[in-house]
């Protein structure tokens, strides 16, 4: 059984739902999401709530439940 969550693109205002594995990985989401609003993907990170997200972690280890909204953001430190 997948995650399902939301992946809000914080610069246009749009979402998008995805269902996610368990060893998917942050940037697997980043990367299927800027793909889908055709962005670069290693110019963006993601958020959830306060807290940025390792791209490195699976979402598992990241501990993503179902429903949660992710923001996806221009990265800080550039692309």
């Amino acid at each position: 059984m997948g995650i399902h969550v939301t992946v809000k693109n914080a610069t246009l205002g749009a979402t998008l739902k995805m269902d996610l594995g368990p060893n998917e990985t942050v940037y697997d989401i980043i990367e299927s999401a800027a793909e889908f609003w055709k962005k670069e993907p290693k110019a963006y990170v993601l958020r959830k709530g306060k807290y940025l997200l390792r791209a490195s972690d699976t979402v598992m280890e990241a501990n993503l439940m179902n429903n949660d909204v992710l923001e996806l953001l221009p990265d800080p430190e550039g692309g």
